[in-house]
Protein backbone atom coordinates (compact mmCIF):
# COMPACT_ATOMS: atom_id res chain seq x y z
CA UNK A 1 0.00 0.00 0.00
CA UNK A 2 1.39 3.38 -1.04
CA UNK A 3 1.56 5.72 1.92
CA UNK A 4 0.40 9.33 2.07
CA UNK A 5 3.47 11.59 2.27
CA UNK A 6 2.81 14.20 4.94
CA UNK A 7 4.99 17.24 5.65
CA UNK A 8 4.67 19.49 8.70
CA UNK A 9 5.51 23.20 8.87
CA UNK A 10 4.96 24.46 12.42
CA UNK A 11 7.20 26.42 14.78
CA UNK A 12 5.58 24.70 17.78
CA UNK A 13 8.11 21.89 18.06
CA UNK A 14 6.20 20.03 20.76
CA UNK A 15 3.05 19.92 18.63
CA UNK A 16 5.07 18.97 15.54
CA UNK A 17 6.64 16.05 17.45
CA UNK A 18 3.18 14.89 18.60
CA UNK A 19 1.86 14.97 15.03
CA UNK A 20 4.90 13.06 13.75
CA UNK A 21 4.51 10.37 16.38
CA UNK A 22 0.77 9.92 15.82
CA UNK A 23 0.75 10.07 12.02
CA UNK A 24 3.66 7.67 11.65
CA UNK A 25 1.60 5.14 13.60
CA UNK A 26 -1.06 5.24 10.89
CA UNK A 27 -0.57 2.36 8.43
CA UNK A 28 -1.23 4.56 5.38
CA UNK A 29 0.75 7.69 6.37
CA UNK A 30 4.37 8.75 6.68
CA UNK A 31 5.76 12.09 7.81
CA UNK A 32 8.52 12.79 5.30
CA UNK A 33 9.64 16.22 6.51
CA UNK A 34 9.29 18.65 9.41
CA UNK A 35 10.26 22.34 9.22
CA UNK A 36 9.73 25.22 11.60
CA UNK A 37 9.51 28.33 9.44
CA UNK A 38 7.97 29.39 6.15
CA UNK A 39 11.19 29.77 4.16
CA UNK A 40 12.34 26.28 5.12
CA UNK A 41 8.91 25.02 4.08
CA UNK A 42 9.23 26.34 0.51
CA UNK A 43 12.74 24.92 0.16
CA UNK A 44 11.59 21.55 1.51
CA UNK A 45 8.62 21.33 -0.86
CA UNK A 46 10.90 21.84 -3.86
CA UNK A 47 13.04 18.87 -2.82
CA UNK A 48 10.58 16.45 -1.22
CA UNK A 49 7.54 14.66 -2.69
CA UNK A 50 4.63 15.78 -0.49
CA UNK A 51 0.96 14.85 -0.76
CA UNK A 52 -0.36 16.75 2.26
CA UNK A 53 1.22 19.77 3.95
CA UNK A 54 0.15 20.59 7.52
CA UNK A 55 0.82 24.32 7.58
CA UNK A 56 0.81 26.55 10.64
CA UNK A 57 -0.35 30.06 9.91
CA UNK A 58 1.96 31.92 12.30
CA UNK A 59 5.63 31.11 11.63
CA UNK A 60 8.94 33.03 11.47
CA UNK A 61 10.22 34.56 8.20
CA UNK A 62 7.15 33.65 6.16
CA UNK A 63 3.64 32.96 7.46
CA UNK A 64 1.20 30.34 6.21
CA UNK A 65 -0.56 32.68 3.75
CA UNK A 66 2.85 33.56 2.30
CA UNK A 67 3.62 29.86 1.86
CA UNK A 68 0.28 29.34 0.11
CA UNK A 69 1.09 32.23 -2.25
CA UNK A 70 4.45 30.67 -3.04
CA UNK A 71 2.89 27.26 -3.70
CA UNK A 72 0.38 28.84 -6.09
CA UNK A 73 3.25 30.32 -8.08
CA UNK A 74 5.09 27.01 -8.52
CA UNK A 75 3.80 24.67 -11.23
CA UNK A 76 5.65 21.70 -9.66
CA UNK A 77 3.77 22.19 -6.37
CA UNK A 78 0.23 22.37 -7.74
CA UNK A 79 -0.58 18.84 -6.51
CA UNK A 80 0.31 19.56 -2.87
CA UNK A 81 -2.80 19.75 -0.70
CA UNK A 82 -2.65 22.02 2.34
CA UNK A 83 -4.35 21.77 5.72
CA UNK A 84 -4.00 25.12 7.48
CA UNK A 85 -3.48 25.01 11.25
CA UNK A 86 -4.18 28.11 13.32
CA UNK A 87 -4.85 29.22 16.86
CA UNK A 88 -6.92 32.09 15.46
CA UNK A 89 -10.29 31.50 13.81
CA UNK A 90 -11.14 34.80 12.16
CA UNK A 91 -13.42 34.45 9.17
CA UNK A 92 -11.12 36.71 7.13
CA UNK A 93 -8.16 34.39 7.73
CA UNK A 94 -10.14 31.29 6.76
CA UNK A 95 -11.42 33.05 3.68
CA UNK A 96 -7.92 34.14 2.66
CA UNK A 97 -6.52 30.66 3.25
CA UNK A 98 -9.22 29.01 1.15
CA UNK A 99 -8.87 31.61 -1.58
CA UNK A 100 -5.13 30.92 -1.71
CA UNK A 101 -5.59 27.19 -2.07
CA UNK A 102 -5.91 25.63 1.39
CA UNK A 103 -8.01 22.46 1.28
CA UNK A 104 -9.05 22.56 4.94
CA UNK A 105 -8.72 24.75 8.03
CA UNK A 106 -8.27 23.31 11.53
CA UNK A 107 -8.34 25.34 14.72
CA UNK A 108 -5.81 24.63 17.47
CA UNK A 109 -6.05 22.75 19.72
CA UNK A 110 -7.38 19.76 17.79
CA UNK A 111 -7.71 16.01 18.17
CA UNK A 112 -5.03 14.06 16.31
CA UNK A 113 -7.52 11.44 15.14
CA UNK A 114 -9.58 14.20 13.52
CA UNK A 115 -6.45 15.45 11.74
CA UNK A 116 -5.70 11.97 10.41
CA UNK A 117 -9.29 11.63 9.22
CA UNK A 118 -9.08 14.90 7.29
CA UNK A 119 -5.79 13.87 5.68
CA UNK A 120 -7.45 10.69 4.42
CA UNK A 121 -10.54 12.60 3.25
CA UNK A 122 -8.50 15.14 1.28
CA UNK A 123 -6.42 12.40 -0.35
CA UNK A 124 -9.60 10.58 -1.37
CA UNK A 125 -10.89 13.79 -2.97
CA UNK A 126 -7.55 14.39 -4.66
CA UNK A 127 -7.44 10.88 -6.13
CA UNK A 128 -11.03 11.16 -7.33
CA UNK A 129 -10.57 14.52 -9.03
CA UNK A 130 -11.31 14.28 -12.75
CA UNK A 131 -9.00 16.05 -15.15
CA UNK A 132 -11.30 18.90 -16.12
CA UNK A 133 -10.48 22.41 -17.19
CA UNK A 134 -12.72 24.34 -14.76
CA UNK A 135 -15.03 23.81 -11.82
CA UNK A 136 -18.56 24.53 -13.18
CA UNK A 137 -19.68 25.75 -9.74
CA UNK A 138 -16.90 28.33 -9.58
CA UNK A 139 -17.68 29.46 -13.13
CA UNK A 140 -21.32 30.25 -12.31
CA UNK A 141 -20.54 31.96 -9.00
CA UNK A 142 -17.97 34.19 -10.70
CA UNK A 143 -20.41 34.94 -13.51
CA UNK A 144 -23.00 36.09 -10.98
CA UNK A 145 -20.45 38.57 -9.65
CA UNK A 146 -19.80 37.34 -6.10
CA UNK A 147 -16.42 38.72 -4.93
CA UNK A 148 -13.87 35.93 -4.41
CA UNK A 149 -12.37 37.53 -1.29
CA UNK A 150 -15.46 37.22 0.92
CA UNK A 151 -16.48 34.21 3.01
CA UNK A 152 -19.84 33.92 1.29
CA UNK A 153 -18.06 33.06 -1.98
CA UNK A 154 -16.39 30.02 -0.40
CA UNK A 155 -19.47 28.94 1.53
CA UNK A 156 -21.71 29.19 -1.55
CA UNK A 157 -19.31 27.04 -3.56
CA UNK A 158 -19.41 24.39 -0.85
CA UNK A 159 -23.21 24.69 -0.57
CA UNK A 160 -23.72 23.98 -4.28
CA UNK A 161 -21.29 21.06 -4.18
CA UNK A 162 -23.22 19.58 -1.25
CA UNK A 163 -26.53 20.01 -3.08
CA UNK A 164 -25.04 18.37 -6.18
CA UNK A 165 -24.11 15.38 -4.01
CA UNK A 166 -27.51 15.29 -2.25
CA UNK A 167 -30.29 17.40 -3.83
CA UNK A 168 -32.57 16.77 -0.83
CA UNK A 169 -30.26 18.76 1.43
CA UNK A 170 -31.62 21.99 -0.08
CA UNK A 171 -34.79 21.30 1.93
CA UNK A 172 -32.73 21.01 5.13
CA UNK A 173 -30.72 24.19 4.96
CA UNK A 174 -30.69 24.95 8.67
CA UNK A 175 -30.44 21.39 9.96
CA UNK A 176 -27.98 19.92 7.45
CA UNK A 177 -26.58 22.29 4.83
CA UNK A 178 -25.25 25.06 7.07
CA UNK A 179 -23.82 22.60 9.64
CA UNK A 180 -22.11 20.65 6.84
CA UNK A 181 -20.43 23.79 5.53
CA UNK A 182 -19.55 24.93 9.06
CA UNK A 183 -17.82 21.62 9.79
CA UNK A 184 -15.85 21.83 6.54
CA UNK A 185 -14.45 25.26 7.44
CA UNK A 186 -14.34 24.87 11.23
CA UNK A 187 -16.82 27.68 11.84
CA UNK A 188 -20.45 27.98 12.97
CA UNK A 189 -23.76 27.60 11.13
CA UNK A 190 -24.69 31.15 12.10
CA UNK A 191 -21.56 32.56 10.45
CA UNK A 192 -22.21 30.50 7.33
CA UNK A 193 -25.79 31.76 7.08
CA UNK A 194 -24.75 35.37 7.68
CA UNK A 195 -21.87 35.25 5.19
CA UNK A 196 -24.04 33.79 2.43
CA UNK A 197 -26.71 36.43 3.08
CA UNK A 198 -24.05 39.14 2.88
CA UNK A 199 -22.79 37.78 -0.46
CA UNK A 200 -26.30 37.84 -1.92
CA UNK A 201 -26.87 41.38 -0.64
CA UNK A 202 -23.66 42.53 -2.35
CA UNK A 203 -24.75 41.02 -5.66
CA UNK A 204 -28.22 42.58 -5.52
CA UNK A 205 -26.97 45.96 -4.35
CA UNK A 206 -24.05 46.24 -6.79
CA UNK A 207 -24.68 43.65 -9.46
CA UNK A 208 -26.21 43.77 -12.93
CA UNK A 209 -29.66 42.22 -12.44
CA UNK A 210 -30.08 41.87 -16.20
CA UNK A 211 -26.89 39.79 -16.45
CA UNK A 212 -27.87 37.77 -13.38
CA UNK A 213 -31.28 37.06 -14.92
CA UNK A 214 -29.61 35.85 -18.12
CA UNK A 215 -27.30 33.54 -16.16
CA UNK A 216 -30.10 32.06 -14.07
CA UNK A 217 -32.64 31.98 -16.89
CA UNK A 218 -35.24 33.98 -14.93
CA UNK A 219 -36.95 37.26 -15.80
CA UNK A 220 -35.60 40.52 -14.41
CA UNK A 221 -38.98 41.13 -12.79
CA UNK A 222 -38.76 37.82 -10.93
CA UNK A 223 -35.32 38.73 -9.60
CA UNK A 224 -36.31 42.27 -8.64
CA UNK A 225 -36.41 41.28 -4.98
CA UNK A 226 -33.38 39.72 -3.32
CA UNK A 227 -33.89 35.95 -2.85
CA UNK A 228 -33.50 34.11 0.43
CA UNK A 229 -30.35 32.06 0.97
CA UNK A 230 -32.02 28.73 0.19
CA UNK A 231 -33.66 30.11 -2.97
CA UNK A 232 -30.37 31.55 -4.20
CA UNK A 233 -28.51 28.29 -3.57
CA UNK A 234 -31.26 26.41 -5.40
CA UNK A 235 -30.92 28.77 -8.40
CA UNK A 236 -27.15 28.29 -8.42
CA UNK A 237 -27.60 24.52 -8.28
CA UNK A 238 -30.16 24.56 -11.08
CA UNK A 239 -27.89 26.71 -13.28
CA UNK A 240 -24.81 24.55 -12.66
CA UNK A 241 -26.82 21.42 -13.43
CA UNK A 242 -28.13 22.92 -16.65
CA UNK A 243 -24.66 24.00 -17.77
CA UNK A 244 -23.23 20.56 -17.05
CA UNK A 245 -26.01 18.85 -19.00
CA UNK A 246 -25.43 21.19 -21.96
CA UNK A 247 -21.71 20.44 -21.89
CA UNK A 248 -22.37 16.71 -21.84
CA UNK A 249 -24.73 17.02 -24.82
CA UNK A 250 -22.16 19.04 -26.76
CA UNK A 251 -19.49 16.40 -26.12
CA UNK A 252 -21.67 13.53 -27.38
Amino acid sequence: MEKINVAIADDNRQLADMMVEYLNLQPNMEVVAVVHNGKECIEMLKKQKVDILLLDNIMPFLDGIGVLDAIKGEEDLKNVRVIMLSAFGQDTLMSQAAQNGASYFIMKPFELDRLAMQIEHIMEEKNAEPEVKDDPVTAVIKEIGIPAHINGYIYLKEAVHLVLEDPNIIHKVTKSLYPGIAERFDTTSTRVERSIRHAIELVWNRGDIKAIAQTFGYSEDYLKNRPANSEFIAMLHETVNRNMENENQDSE
